[in-house]
């Protein structure tokens, strides 16, 4: 892993990267949508209710997208479209609440740092501080759980507490993993409205270059902990 894996595997498959991103974006979009509604005033409440109802295809699409980029990583041949639909199928029921869960956890986000930059001055030093640690610590745990669902049959409570014990097993690559997930869109946010411009590149490999930065960092932990590079090894051996 590191800067050379991440070099080698964006000259590989930077088309399959954009190719997931979008087929991502096509999921999320009508939550996001709605969720620009409600954060406008257009329908108020009912939208942002929407918008949760809509985020049922998110986990699924989020738990195959890093599944296609794990075998990126592990230079796996496959067909894209296929390993996508494969997974979003096996693992749709599974990540739907993690990935309804996760949406509205953004979309606070979203809200509360609103509030927060409009207080300016007056804003609350402990809410902001609380604000931050709760990213990190979705940005260290949450990628652990659509992974271990895209490979790992385990009870969805099993695998959210498996989560959370590697993530800080794992502390220092758990924190760089989410910093460096994060790290797209946190200089979007920073560099509001001017950042808009680059709205259309993170259309087409914002997910992706997200979940890619993310999985160098927390894939070896993943497949230490459940041997999955060996016992995919083995599988093929025997076939």
């Amino acid at each position: 892993m590191g800067i050379r894996r991440f070099t080698t595997v964006l000259a590989k498959d930077f088309w399959n990267l954009v190719k997931l991103n979008l087929i991502f974006c096509a999921c999320a979009l009508p939550s996001i949508a709605l969720f620009v509604l409600a954060y406008l005033g257009v329908l108020g409440g009912f939208a942002l209710v929407l918008s949760l109802i809509a985020a049922f295809p998110i986990g699924g699409a989020a738990s195959a997208g890093m599944f296609c980029v794990t075998k990126m990583l592990r230079d796996d041949p496959g067909y894209l479209w296929h390993d996508f639909k494969r997974k979003y199928t096996e693992n749709m029921k599974q990540a739907m609440a993690p990935g309804i869960l996760s949406t509205l956890f953004l979309y606070a986000q979203i809200y509360l740092w609103r509030d927060l930059t409009h207080g300016g001055a007056d804003a609350d030093l402990a809410l902001i501080v609380m604000g931050a640690l709760s990213i990190l610590i979705f940005g260290m745990v949450a990628p652990y759980i659509f992974v271990q669902i895209a490979y790992i049959e385990l009870a969805t409570s099993k695998i959210i507490k498996n989560s959370v014990l590697i993530s800080f097993a794992n502390s220092a690559y758990s924190f760089l993993g989410a910093l460096m997930g994060f790290a797209v869109w946190i200089a979007f946010a920073l560099f509001l409205p001017e950042s808009l411009l680059a709205a259309p590149v993170l259309l087409v490999l914002g997910f992706s270059m997200s979940w890619l930065l993310n999985l160098l960092w927390i894939w070896p932990a993943v497949d230490k902990q459940f041997s999955i590079e060996k016992t995919l090894r083995s599988r093929r051996d025997r076939i």
